[in-house]
């Protein structure tokens, strides 16, 4: 028979959460790509290592906040821990790699449309490799239309996602462009769980492995929830990320000029002296 779907078991309370997570992974893996635009002679490939987990980390944690919100009323619903860890190295990974693309290729068009599919096909590879970690004594269908609609999403958030990194440099409109990318991820997760149907077996017999959502999700979600936090306090206290202003390569030649300037005495002066003497 079919269950009865809940995506909302516990009200408001993780979708907002989920999407809390989304815009902080967002915002942390914008600046750090922006730190890395602003300064050729950053250590670039860490600055885009530390983008790329704070957006993979963000995606993967408002993805499971999001389903601890799930229930089927006819069965329980566990996780296998593999799976779910596999979701989060598959999300690093794969965004890491259109955030590499952004960061080390260029900001052409053309390196924006490869980076942000390669980044949305990443996301949505990771929400549906999460989905398989589920473990419920029935079978999960999919509607076709739902998840096209849910990877074509993730492919045009990603790509916004990456031009507003190369564009917009200013710590409030890159704020601002965060809270946007969190809003197009978390539509993602719920078109892609808007396509689910869950076909229950019958209720008397067969067991299922995993973990229930609380015993696994819970303490899993710790580590990549401290490692943003972190990243957060990198990103705070590194003030071209927080100003968004770019050093100016002249700048130290010309304090140079002015102090070799005061120094060294001008010629007419010099000949001056000399006529004096």
């Amino acid at each position: 028979m079919d269950g009865t779907v809940d995506g909302f078991r516990y009200g408001a309370v993780t979708p907002v959460a989920a999407y809390l997570m989304a815009c902080l992974g967002g915002a942390l893996g914008l600046r750090c790509i922006v730190r890395t635009l602003l300064d050729a002679r950053s250590f670039r490939a860490g600055w885009l290592a530390l983008g790329a987990a704070s957006i993979g980390c963000g995606i993967w944690t408002m993805h499971f906040i999001a389903m601890i919100g799930f229930h089927v009323e006819e069965t329980r619903i566990r996780y296998d821990a593999a799976t779910t860890v596999l979701s989060l190295v598959v999300a690093v990974a794969v965004v890491g790699v259109g955030v590499f693309i952004v960061g080390l290729r260029g900001t052409s068009g053309a390196t924006l449309a490869v980076a942000g599919a390669v980044t949305g096909l990443g996301v949505a590879g990771m929400h549906y490799l999460g989905m398989a970690a589920m473990r419920l004594n029935g079978d999960v269908g999919y509607d076709p239309v739902g998840v096209t609609l849910s990877v074509l999403i993730a492919i045009a958030a990603a790509t916004a996602a990456l031009w507003a990194a190369v564009t917009i440099r200013g710590f409030l409109t890159s704020l601002g462009a965060s809270l946007v990318m969190g809003v197009a991820v978390s539509g993602m997760h719920y078109t892609g769980m808007a396509a689910v149907s869950v076909h229950v077996h019958d209720m008397t017999g067969g067991t299922w492995e995993g973990d229930s959502p609380t015993s696994l999700l819970l303490p899993m979600l710790l580590g990549p929830v401290v490692f943003l936090l972190l990243a957060g306090v990198v990103v705070m206290f590194d003030p071209l990320l927080v100003l968004g202003e770019r050093p100016s390569a002249s700048q130290p030649d010309a304090q140079h000029a002015n102090s070799t300037a005061r120094k060294r005495p001008s010629r007419r002066a010099a000949a001056s002296s000399a006529r004096v003497r």
